[in-house]
């Protein structure tokens, strides 16, 4: 079934025209949100005159001033406008409602004002402002679009428990016996940078060095520039992580209904995601869910054909992981069918948008064979890290070897045995999915599912099939059933909340 995004009531067609309805919308919108975008220049200028001598100028504090103006204006304009073509509502009453968003943005006097005692810090204070502006957005969508507001209450449903689980695990139980990183934040935040999270932390507070080099650049290049700006890179790497995670979670649903045509299945598909077992993996600083929302954004703008959109969103995928590029499948496909059914005039887009998906892999490895002389770094780096290339069942015959070494109940048998029945339960869903999905999700998953297998060891696997988008989308249509869709979520629910439990507790789950 074709999807057809909600038309808003009046939509301008010409460009000169597309924003002719400012004039009479706007009217004190249009003022709240220049006040507001020159309250956060003139904090931008405050904070960052008093670290540097040359911003104390009075043209300094001007150009601060208009810059933040214009851009809050014009961010403002251009997403109520893209908005508005999704939510059933006039773009001029989006406009209205959407400068609500911005009075947090006022908030930051408090900290110029330097009422004693109000404010710790300059980041606090922006984080605080910016959560509750997207806390307002989200409100406005919400309350015209069902899709917001199904997303968010699962978002919100799943996540709240998880940080309660991961909090009380790692104050009442404490953590497992070993060497760990030392904490930084307390309990409650650094529970959310076990294991691979601190690589990525490391990578954005310090360069590449070593074997870091294993991990792709965009989501440490994120934190980098977020921390920046809040003053944290745990914070921001929380906030990235789990923003990134209500945008998958959308176009997730966006895209399930659009295949299957109807709201039930796609709740169950962005819902099933939510409570897999390994979904606390979306909420650490991890890049599981930058990387779900970009390869599905990808593949939705290729369903939608277009081409050059999928292609950019698919070429920062490949920035984020090397298996980005497994986006291409999909989208060299979805280009081949609407050549096929005439859609000759969409060819060229389509040749553009897949010569766009491998860039993203190209820029990271022109930027290793800068750093270290090699363009494949990346590649042989996975030698320390037990890694090589090999026929996939060469992993699933070493695992169970592995097994038969460590004999349960042993913690390195248990976690080989995990590893083992999540590869064989994919791999079930992977061939079922030729059967029942279309033939670019079934190519995805089966390159998804392979290529992480073809590297001699399970390890990680429960959390590589975590972004493996089309296994959720098969398992929503098992889960209009009612018995399955018990089944499903009495299994996924318990072993969420033990995985969590472990992950805080620092046992190595993926």
């Amino acid at each position: 079934m074709q999807y057809a995004a909600r038309q808003p009531a009046v939509r301008p067609q010409t460009t000169a025209g597309r924003f002719s309805f400012l004039p009479s919308a706007a009217r004190y919108a249009a003022l709240l949100t220049i006040a507001a975008g020159a309250s956060a220049g003139f904090f931008a200028w405050y904070v960052g005159a008093s670290r540097a001598q040359s911003l104390t100028s009075d043209l300094a504090l001007v150009l601060f001033v208009v810059a933040g103006a214009l851009g809050a204006l014009l961010a403002w304009a251009l997403y109520c406008n893209i908005v508005g073509r999704w939510a059933d509502v006039e773009p001029g009453v989006m406009l209205q409602l959407d400068a609500l968003s911005y009075l947090p943005f006022f908030a930051l006097w408090t900290y110029v004002l330097q009422v004693p005692g109000s404010v710790g810090s300059a980041s606090f204070v922006l984080s605080l402002v910016v959560l509750a502006s997207i806390a307002i957005k989200l409100a406005t969508l919400a309350y015209y679009m069902r899709a917001v507001r199904v997303v968010t209450s699962i978002f919100f449903a799943t996540r709240i428990p998880l940080i309660i689980i991961a909090s009380v695990a790692a104050i009442v139980i404490g953590q497992r016996a070993g060497h760990h990183w030392s904490p930084q934040h307390g309990l409650i935040l650094d529970v959310w940078s076990r294991w691979d999270a601190q690589h990525y932390l490391d990578i954005a507070q310090l360069g590449y060095h070593g074997k870091d080099i294993a991990f792709f650049p965009l989501y440490p290049a994120l934190i980098h520039i977020v921390g920046k700006l809040i003053g944290d890179n745990l914070i921001a790497g929380l906030l990235i992580s789990n923003v990134a995670f209500l945008v998958a979670l959308a176009y997730l649903y966006a895209l399930t209904k659009k295949e299957f045509g109807d709201d039930t299945t796609a709740f169950h598909a962005i819902f099933y995601t939510a409570i897999f077992p390994t979904a606390i993996f979306f909420s650490a600083v991890y890049t599981e869910s930058l990387f779900l929302a970009l390869t599905v954004a990808s593949v939705f703008y290729a369903r939608r054909g277009n081409f050059i959109t999928a292609g950019i969103i698919g070429a920062l995928a490949a920035l984020t992981r090397v298996e980005g590029v497994l986006v291409a499948l999909p989208l060299l496909y979805e280009v081949w069918r609407g050549w096929r059914e005439g859609q000759r005039t969409a060819l060229l887009r389509g040749i553009i948008g897949l010569a766009l998906v491998p860039a993203g892999l190209l820029v990271y490895m022109g930027f290793l064979n800068l750093l270290v002389g090699d363009w494949m770094a990346f590649q042989k780096i996975q030698v320390d890290w037990n890694r090589h290339l090999s026929p996939p069942w060469v992993s699933i015959v070493n695992t169970v070897h592995l097994i038969m070494a460590h004999p349960l109940p042993s913690v390195t048998a248990v976690t080989h045995l995990i590893e083992l029945i999540f590869t064989l339960a994919f791999l079930v869903l992977m061939l079922v999915s030729f059967k029942v999905l279309r033939p670019s999700y079934s190519l995805y998953f089966a390159a998804s599912l392979l290529v992480p297998m073809s590297t001699a060891s399970l390890m990680s696997m429960p959390r590589f099939v975590l972004v493996v988008f089309p296994a959720f989308m098969l398992m929503a249509l098992w889960g209009r059933r009612p018995v399955v869709n018990s089944a499903i979520v009495s299994l996924f629910l318990p072993l969420l909340g033990l995985f969590t439990v472990l992950f805080a507790d620092w046992y190595w789950l993926a």
